[in-house]
């Protein structure tokens, strides 16, 4: 799991400095399948991911743009200045997972979107800082949504957080929202995913005529950012750091 955590981290810092004006998704998306197997030597576990219900998903990763809350198909459509995108990756490396996604600002952004990816930084860390052995999910969710609706955000409730490790899903369901002390107590030796979806306007979102796409109903901008987390008896270790992560916020900072 740290391996396969390191890789996902590191195929994110490979595609930071493809993000700029003018590249497709389509293009990230070969760029991102072409380093997964021809360096890293792993393979892609969203490219022909098909759970009950659901057609194979297409691509290597999945990129959504703006409105685009989640799990969206890239295309050729290039980027344009001002876009958010969040590529979010999924590597498997000897059987095992590791799931990461960031935000991509393309371009000088307004101050409106550059806020909303900053907090919804900022809350992901907030629930993992949560983390430790005999702490609950609803610890997590509780400091996830504390924090995103005090600052004027929504949060997204029909997707969540997951166990990870031989299977890309695997329960427990990690909600970024909830009350402490509630929902399954967390075991040390577990891996998470922490992934919270904010919104600048209301949490409503539905789903795309391609059976993949998520966006929010009022089209307002959607952010996203994801680490997979290993829960130990004293706390927490975040398995997709890499070298270019952007840095943890002062909080979860060691002292």
């Amino acid at each position: 799991m740290r391996l396969a955590g390191r890789l996902a981290g590191e195929l994110l810092d490979y595609l930071t400095p493809f993000v700029t004006p003018g590249i497709s998704t389509n293009e990230l998306d070969r760029l991102a399948d072409a380093y997964t197997t021809g360096v890293q030597g792993a393979i892609s576990a969203p490219l022909n991911y098909a759970p009950p219900g659901h057609q194979p998903y297409p691509k290597a990763i999945c990129a959504s743009i703006n409105h685009q809350v989640c799990h969206g198909i890239p295309t050729d459509k290039p980027l344009k200045r001002g876009d958010i995108v969040n590529l979010d990756v999924t590597v498997i490396k000897d059987g095992w997972h590791g799931d990461s996604s960031r935000m991509f600002m393309v371009g000088e952004v307004s101050v409106a979107a550059r806020r909303l990816c900053m907090l919804t930084h900022e809350a992901m860390w907030h629930g993992i800082v949560k983390v430790h052995a005999g702490a609950f999910l609803g610890d997590i969710g509780h400091a996830i949504q504390r924090f995103s609706e005090g600052h004027g955000l929504s949060v997204v409730r029909e997707f969540c957080g997951h166990g990870i490790g031989r299977n890309f899903h695997e329960e427990p369901q990690v909600l970024h929202y909830g009350r402490p002390g509630t929902l399954d107590q967390l075991q040390a030796g577990m891996t998470i995913t922490i992934e919270p979806m904010l919104n600048i306007g209301r949490r409503d979102v539905k789903e795309m005529g391609d059976g993949w796409t998520i966006v929010t109903k009022d089209r307002s901008l959607s952010a996203q950012w994801e680490h997979t987390v290993l829960v130990t008896q004293t706390g927490y270790e975040v398995l997709t750091l890499s070298a270019g992560s952007p840095q943890a916020p002062a909080f979860a900072l060691p002292a």
